[in-house]
């Protein structure tokens, strides 16, 4: 008998139960106790990884209703979020890049370029995901670059004799990928969607202000990012990476293995177009306001343009690959449903389970009882409060997702700032930020959630390393938000 996994299996639910009869947070509102026990419970077990992640993912379909915090039919709703299928049609995509030897294309190609020392290989896939994901969805940077990567992957565990030095290089190149797409959508506007939300509550608060657009917010952002970037590369590599872990291979290799891939394909052509076409439709759907002129974003040629989003874009790549035939095989299409059947559906339920503990957060009011802690008069010092607001957002967003954190603190926060007559821009920047710092469980963020969805990641080596750098973040955020 597995003594250690029992007691570990016993300890979450225990400690939710000795929270919910010992602590009323907000009496009256036994909803708020009871949330936070829900939370200590998965925090747990997802931290312990005494069960399967998907498993701890479906408590909430069971104890939401159970402690009359949201029905079932709200619960099961958060299982079917757009992101989902943004996440389905991206994987589809990236299968069909797989099958048709895109990725092996790609990797060997950056092999190429940054040379052949696991470091150089973890910064070209961290600056690369951090460029991209400037643009467009970090959840999509990470979709289109995980085939890429685990091709990585492949080519340097062929190479390493230690199994040991091949497990460690894969969890960098890995948790690279993710935090550098999170860490440069805090880069533009339009990078992450805290930081279009933080644009619309700002402008509908303070609209006499008018001085918040695409370069305004780039002045900061960029700055913050790329140190932060920069930070976390050299976090990871201390990390994972030792002095002594050279790949005993030549970098003529990397080239010579290029060339026998052979000229490129119908089908690689075919499906680079739709993986471009893919990025442009995300990258240009909405309006991009570049300070002197606003770019009109395609969905404006429709009169419902709210119902489009990213994962419309997604799906409807995806059904094009089942429907453009393919040359090689004769009467299929670039890809069939053997070739997705493969699909992570446990990550779906991981899904799940963080916006269904989000809109926990929400609906019994924890979050805004996590806020409303924030207390303060007119003499406080600001650095503090800033730096306070910044653990308090980043310590929510580990556990519930970046867009209801920040949805949820910036009322509050604009609250704050009129009760203290403050320049809102001084915490609700910090505060946007902020709530893009979830580096350190695979829940966090949808990043974190997909390389883990490789099963070459422990939580405990996204725990450790996610822990430096959110304080390396909040740390740093706190200093730019008075230097600029």
């Amino acid at each position: 008998m597995n003594y250690s996994k029992n007691i570990k299996l016993i300890a979450g639910p225990l400690l939710a139960f000795i929270l919910y009869l010992s602590v009323d947070l907000v009496p009256g509102q036994p909803a708020v106790t009871a949330m936070a026990a829900i939370t200590v419970w998965m925090a747990f077990w997802w931290l312990t990884e005494v069960v399967h992640l998907a498993v701890t993912a479906l408590l909430p379909v069971i104890l939401l209703p159970l402690l009359g915090i949201a029905d079932s039919k709200t619960v099961a709703f958060q299982y079917m979020d757009p992101i989902i299928f943004l996440f389905i049609g991206g994987f589809i995509i990236a299968f069909a890049i797989e099958k048709w030897r895109l990725h092996q294309r790609i990797a060997l190609k950056i092999l190429m370029i940054v040379g052949t020392s696991p470091s150089r290989i973890l910064l070209g896939v961290m600056i690369t995901s951090y460029l991209i994901s400037m643009w467009i969805s970090n959840t999509a940077t990470v979709m289109m670059l995980l085939s890429a990567v685990l091709a990585l992957i492949v080519q340097i565990e062929q190479h390493f004799k230690s199994e040991h030095h091949s497990h460690r290089t894969a969890s960098a190149l890995l948790i690279g990928l993710a935090y550098a797409a999170t860490i440069g959508g805090m880069a533009t506007l339009v990078g992450t969607p805290t930081n279009m939300i933080f644009l619309r509550e700002y402008t509908e608060k303070f609209p006499m202000n008018n001085d918040m657009n695409f370069f305004a917010w780039f002045k900061i952002g960029f700055p913050v990012s790329l140190v932060l970037l920069i930070i976390s590369f050299f976090i990871i590599k201390l990390i994972f990476i030792k002095r002594d872990m050279k790949l005993a291979v030549e970098k003529n290799y990397f080239k010579d293995a290029y060339q026998r891939l052979g000229s490129i394909s119908y089908e690689e052509k075919i499906v680079s177009v739709l993986f471009i076409l893919t990025a442009v439709l995300w990258f240009t759907r909405a309006d991009i306001d570049f300070g002197g002129f606003t770019m009109k974003g395609w969905s404006n040629l429709f009169d419902k343009k709210e119902y489009l989003q990213d994962s419309t874009v997604a799906i409807f790549m995806a059904l094009l690959l089942f429907i453009i035939p393919s040359k090689s095989e004769q009467g299929r299409a670039l890809i069939i449903w053997e070739d997705v059947k493969r699909l992570p559906f446990d990550i779906v339920l991981l899904f799940g389970g963080g916006f269904a503990l989000a809109k926990g957060f929400e609906i019994s009011g924890l979050s805004n009882w996590l806020a409303s802690q924030l207390h303060f008069s007119a003499d406080t010092n600001i650095q503090l409060l800033v730096l306070g607001m910044c653990v308090l957002i980043a310590i929510i967003s580990e556990f519930a997702s970046n867009v209801a954190c920040i949805q949820l603190m910036l009322p509050i926060l604009i609250a704050l700032i009129h009760s203290m007559h403050l320049n809102p821009l001084l915490l609700l920047i910090p505060a946007t930020l902020a709530s893009s710092l979830g580096f350190m469980l695979p829940v966090a963020t949808a990043p974190n959630t997909i390389v883990f969805g490789s099963n070459r990641l422990r939580v405990k080596d996204m725990l450790v390393t996610g822990l430096i750098i959110d304080i390396v973040g909040i740390i740093l955020i706190t200093i730019a938000t008075f230097f600029f």
